[in-house]
């Protein structure tokens, strides 16, 4: 069963052969380079809020596994006429 996986050990390096990042040229592209963290944002945002269900409503919807969530959204769209069936 092993025959189908692929190496994963890493190859040793010499660490004289990394460039020195410091010089003129690799300081220039590293500051030039755009930085870009966490998830890029949402056109249209969620808004959170604090709603109270009743426990039968919560149990019926998280039975369903992991995105219950988004199916207690997807059923308060249908029920306010913002989404089709």
């Amino acid at each position: 069963m092993t025959e189908n996986r692929n190496d994963t050990a890493a190859v040793w390096s010499d660490p004289d052969d990394v460039p020195d990042l410091t010089s003129p040229e690799w300081r220039d592209a590293l500051d030039a380079a755009p930085v870009r963290r966490g998830r890029p944002k949402s056109p249209s945002p969620k808004v959170s809020t604090t709603l109270r269900l009743d426990p039968d409503v919560v149990e019926h919807f998280r039975s369903g596994g992991p995105g219950w969530q988004t199916r207690i959204n997807d059923a308060l769209r249908q029920a306010a006429g913002l989404q089709e069936p």
